[in-house]
């Protein structure tokens, strides 16, 4: 545990136009709220013991509830003709990308500029890490600037836990491998709550590549909190031997998986699997489980359809239900951003005692 305290809220100094000040006296009033309801549900404790966020494996229902209350407030912002406020003026944080992105890596850099945070993102292609630098040799070169949060992704498992052990920087895990991608999960579980005014007790359907997938894991792992049931369905290659362990249902046909869901949340496949033959071919994979507005006919009337991009249209979802309103996917991206302010405004924030008294 370091001597800064993670996860509070505090108004910064306050520039600008009057209209300006009473947005950010209002948003953070709405803030106020939902941090005293995290305080009375208990969550203060273990708030104030948490540095980072590497995953939902050991977050509380709490946490999570608190960082998607605030993401309401944040979503108020984008929606504003000027969507900038000063609240983390004077605060720095880089992106560190050792994998391509696109909605992450952007929605984490506007996030920040977006509540004047001064946002650095580490073109890793073009760093010393081609060079032959070691990960924590640029861990410590970056801390020594001055940032105060990293928001890391890399190929290999447990890297972002590696990384927040070395530092005293607060660390974000934007996806470590197979392992988790939690602010993924927390977007999810969002837009669902947005849709449907509760998490609790739905049945959601995780479709794809389940075996290499970390944005499965961060759904499984939250969602499991609010008591829904899981299916994960996909080929028995693509499956984890013993995934019923987290406490889902596994299934192999998409069909039967369908019945009756609240939620179906589509991964991609990711084609550069394909060279290992773990599946014959993406004809044979979307004949058997890409999803479809006529497949969809088995799950509830008001059923909605999740995809964390990029989509492969036609391989494991068709273009038509992709652009149709039962799909949240474009939702989802202007969600990761309030969801990530949230979370940057949570962790870089200050003390709870400007804000509570």
């Amino acid at each position: 545990m370091t001597d800064r305290e993670p996860f509070k809220l505090v108004p910064r100094d306050r520039q600008g136009s009057n209209s300006s000040l009473r947005y950010e006296l209002s948003l953070l009033l709405r803030v106020r709220e939902a941090f005293l309801v995290a305080i009375e549900r208990g969550v203060e404790m273990k708030l104030e013991q948490r540095k980072d966020l590497l995953g939902l494996r050991e977050m509380s229902r709490e946490e999570i509830e608190l960082i998607l209350d605030t993401a309401i407030p944040m979503k108020d912002i984008l929606k504003r003709d000027i969507k900038k406020v000063p609240t983390l003026r004077g605060k720095a944080m880089v992106t560190v990308f050792y994998e391509n992105s696109t909605r992450t890596r952007t929605s984490f850099e506007i996030a920040g500029k977006y509540l004047s945070a001064d946002t650095v993102n580490l073109a890793v292609s073009t760093s010393s890490v081609a060079k032959g630098e070691s990960l924590r040799d640029t861990i410590k070169t970056i801390e020594v600037m001055g940032f105060d949060l990293m928001v890391i992704r890399h190929s290999m498992s447990g890297t972002a836990h590696y990384v927040a052990r070395n530092t005293k920087m607060r660390v974000i895990n934007a996806g470590d491998g197979a392992n988790e991608h939690p602010t993924q999960a927390l977007l999810d579980m969002f837009s669902i709550k947005e849709k449907k005014g509760s998490l609790e007790n739905l049945k959601v359907a995780i479709v794809g590549d389940i075996l290499h997938s970390r944005v499965a894991r961060s759904n499984i792992y939250g969602l499991s909190k609010y008591g829904c049931e899981i299916r994960v369905v996909g080929p028995a290659t693509l499956m984890p031997p013993e995934i019923e362990k987290l406490g889902v249902k596994r299934y192999h046909s998409l069909d039967r998986a369908l019945e009756g869901v609240d939620v179906v949340n589509v991964l991609r496949i990711q084609k550069e699997r394909q060279s290992t033959g773990l599946f014959p071919s993406l004809d044979e994979y979307a004949n058997l489980y890409m999803l479809s507005s006529e497949r969809l006919l088995r799950a509830k009337e008001d059923v909605m359809v999740l995809h964390p991009g990029p989509m492969n249209r036609g391989v494991e979802i068709s273009s038509e239900l992709a652009d149709s309103a039962t799909a949240v996917i474009n939702e989802q991206v202007t969600n990761g951003v309030a969801v990530r302010m949230a979370l940057l405004y949570l962790m870089m924030g200050g003390s709870k005692d400007e804000i509570t008294n």
